[in-house]
This record gives C-alpha cells, sequence and structure tokens, in this order.
C-alpha cells in the first residue's frame, strides 16, 4: 500500500495528517527559520539549509525573507529567479519557476486542495496539482496562483490577481479571477 508521501506525489488522495509528512513539515519549517532569521549579510542569496531543501536551484538565484515553504522538496528553481518577500508557496506537489521569473511580495502559490466533502475534509484528506511556471515571466505582488495552473513563457500576472487556470505564453493577466488585458 501507497505511503501518503506516495499518494501525495502522485497526485491522489492523501491524508495530509501523517507522521512522515508532518516531519517533512517540520524539516521544512527549521530550514525556512534558518532563511528568515539569518542576518542578509551571513543568508546570501538564499541560506545553506533552504538550499539543500529545494529539489534544484539554478544559478543566480535570489530568496528575499520572510518565505514560506510547505515542504520545499517539490520547488525547482531555473536560473536567476526572484522570489519577493513574504511569499509562500505550498509545494504539496511540483512547483517549476522558469528561469529569469520573478515573483512579487506576498506572492501565493498553492498546490494542495482540500476535500468539499466536510468530513473528509476534518479526516486531513487532500489532493495536489503542480504548477508550472515558464521562463521571463513577471508576477506581481499578492497574486494567489491555485493548483495546477501553467503559466506560460513571459507572460505577466498583474498584482493582486487570482490564477484560476492556464495563462498562454506572453499573455497579460489581472483581477479575480484573473483574465487577459
Amino acid at each position: 500500500m501507497p505511503s501518503m508521501r506516495e499518494k501525495m506525489q502522485a497526485g491522489a488522495w492523501y491524508c495530509c495528517l501523517d507522521t512522515e509528512l508532518e516531519q517533512l513539515r517540520d524539516d521544512a519549517r527549521l530550514a525556512v527559520h534558518q532563511h528568515n532569521t539569518l542576518p542578509p549579510d551571513q543568508r546570501g542569496p538564499m541560506a545553506p539549509a533552504l538550499r539543500a531543501l529545494l529539489n534544484s536551484v539554478g544559478k543566480d538565484c535570489f530568496i528575499e525573507a520572510p518565505v514560506h515553504l510547505a515542504y520545499g522538496f517539490n520547488l525547482s528553481l531555473g536560473n536567476a529567479v526572484y522570489i519577493n518577500a513574504q511569499c509562500a508557496i505550498l509545494d504539496t506537489a511540483p512547483v517549476r519557476l522558469g528561469s529569469g521569473t520573478m515573483l512579487g511580495p506576498a506572492v501565493q502559490i498553492y498546490c494542495a486542495q482540500h476535500h468539499l466533502d466536510p468530513v473528509k475534509r476534518a479526516a486531513g484528506l487532500e489532493i495536489a496539482s503542480p504548477v508550472t511556471i515558464g521562463t521571463d515571466v513577471w508576477i506581481g505582488g499578492g497574486a494567489i496562483i491555485l493548483p495546477g495552473v501553467t503559466i506560460g513563457d513571459g507572460a505577466i500576472v498583474g498584482a493582486g490577481a487570482v490564477v484560476t487556470r492556464d495563462v498562454a505564453a506572453g499573455a497579460r493577466v489581472i483581477g479575480n479571477p484573473a483574465r487577459a488585458l
């Protein structure tokens, strides 16, 4: 029988109230805490524990503090990715940020969806869908990217937008829900 982590990574329903998943979230909390509390001259572009936690990190990436990650091991950064302060990435599924992508302050990326049935939701059932953001994408401050969304290369997401569906390469979207300009 697959573990809850295996189910999570396979995109199947899983229980987030699982001891292995809780330990992995604790590991992420420790790495994020180190990153968020080190003085900037000691932290550099990102704290060593945070860099070690991530799936992959390209050259010249920079993550401002504070940041929040659910697990970290599902996050992949291309080259020259910039993540501004107060971003939250709930990486229960793979999150890929392409080279040259910039996230404004307080951008939120969600992969998990809780069950709609209140009894199953209270039991911790959720499902995760990946988020893929192409190269040279600019996501304005306070934008929210929902599970399963792909944002194409060169797209711009306006500040405060709530992205509920895929965004084509080169498109510009704003609003709630986000729509093309």
